[in-house]
């Protein structure tokens, strides 16, 4: 049995001629196989020579390598998340089979010398080591902090920088990878504040601050002032107010930037007593502690900033 080379595109009908040998058993001529009608006809007379031919190619289509690369069902994709990006094999921790049921005594014993050695074999120097744990604080912060994937893989391409110009002596491992973090939330566009990421760091507030300063100076980092405007809808969504008031709160902060009320203040304390404001002008009862809750800000912050916001805000109108 003769088999045909086929082409097969994404979007497009595509023909390829056969082998010279395969010739059209009426008039000798050249068959062309299409593959959008699954035919094999010969290019001179059109006899159809096959037909309901098997299509080998995907089902999908894409119109780009990077669609190509993320459609294609032969392994998971690459990531920096994972210190090895994801191409090594991973041996789960369950002792089960494919079908649910539980192994063996000795298939178990079995598996743990197998998990053992593979682990060994994924970590084989130092930096393996430290790469490994450093992207795995990345993670566990960035869930914790509800913090999106794309941010993740930021933090992780700014951690392997900062190994490859060897900026880790002298400094943990925790403190890198959470200033890597804070960088890369900025960076993307998700900002969580300092307070907020050495809540669930395991290192103090004052080592994340100064690793980050020492990171992004390094690494020359193109860093713009944290911006108050960034947190309002995380803030407001927490707080269930209106739409209204963050609209409202908005346009305060808007005007008040104008005004350079948010030159030198904590943005985070701007945004919380902007929200304040703004509810104050709407009528919405929102307490102030639990506006600082809800932003770990304190009272006297929020009662200081928003009247500096409010007079900003006359002042304009």
């Amino acid at each position: 049995m003769h088999s045909t080379k086929l082409d097969v595109a994404d979007d497009c009908e595509t023909t390829d001629r056969t082998d010279e040998a395969h010739d059209c058993p009426e008039c000798d001529g050249p068959l062309v196989a299409h593959s959008s009608d699954a035919e094999l006809v010969c290019d001179d007379c059109g006899l159809v020579v096959d037909a309901d031919r098997i299509d080998h190619g995907p089902e999908w289509r894409a119109f780009d390598p990077q669609q190509r690369e993320e459609r294609s069902r032969v392994g998971a994709p690459t990531t920096t998340t994972i210190h090895d990006r994801g191409l090594s094999t991973r041996i789960d921790w369950r002792d089960k089979d494919a079908g649910g049921s539980h192994l063996s005594e000795q298939k178990r014993r079995q598996m743990n010398r197998l998990r053992t050695w593979n682990e060994r074999f994924r970590t084989q120097d130092a930096s393996e080591r430290n790469l490994k744990q450093a992207l795995g604080e990345i993670d566990r912060m960035a869930s914790a902090l509800g913090i999106p994937e794309s941010a993740r893989e930021t933090a992780s391409v700014l951690y392997r920088r900062a190994l490859e110009e060897n900026l880790l002596p002298g400094r943990s491992i925790e403190g890198m990878a959470t200033a890597t973090l804070h960088a890369a939330t900025r960076q993307a566009g998700f900002p969580r504040s300092v307070d907020e990421l050495a809540t669930v760091s395991r290192v103090e507030r004052l080592e994340v601050t100064r690793t980050y300063r020492y990171l992004v100076r390094e690494l020359e980092l193109p860093m713009e002032p944290p911006d108050p405007l960034e947190y309002v809808g995380r803030y407001a969504s927490a707080l269930e107010v209106s739409g209204e008031t963050e609209r409202l709160a908005r346009e305060l902060l808007e005007s008040g930037k104008r005004a350079g009320v948010h030159s030198g203040k904590h943005p985070v304390g701007l945004a919380a007593s902007s929200l304040y404001a703004a509810a104050q002008l709407t009528g919405e009862d929102i307490p102030q502690h639990e506006i600082s809750e809800a932003a770990d800000v304190s009272e006297v912050t929020i009662r200081n900033r928003y009247r500096e916001l409010l007079e900003a805000h006359a002042d304009e109108s």
